[in-house]
């Protein structure tokens, strides 16, 4: 039987930087020892730390964004949900 560790990327939109607020993004990542927080980007790219994470030896099984209300239609944030084996 194999057993998992489980964490998640959360990349959010900064919201606080003036008129391009919607364009700075922060990620920050949850595991069991505890949360790191890998820097804010200018710009949506989180292929970055989505390639950290596996480096790691983390796998996406899932990803979920959330989107602000209202026009126009913007992302807010995406959470990726992740997983990795377990040696006994």
């Amino acid at each position: 039987m194999r057993l998992w560790e489980y964490a998640r990327l959360e990349y959010r939109s900064a919201g606080t930087l003036g008129n391009d607020r919607f364009l700075d993004w922060d990620a920050v990542f949850y595991h069991p020892d505890g949360v790191q927080r890998w820097g804010t980007d200018e710009r949506f790219d989180d292929l970055r730390h989505l390639n950290r994470a596996g480096a790691e030896g983390w796998q996406s099984y899932d990803r979920s964004p959330v989107y602000h209300h209202g026009e126009p239609h913007r992302l807010y944030a995406v959470t990726y949900s992740m997983r990795r084996s377990v040696d006994n």
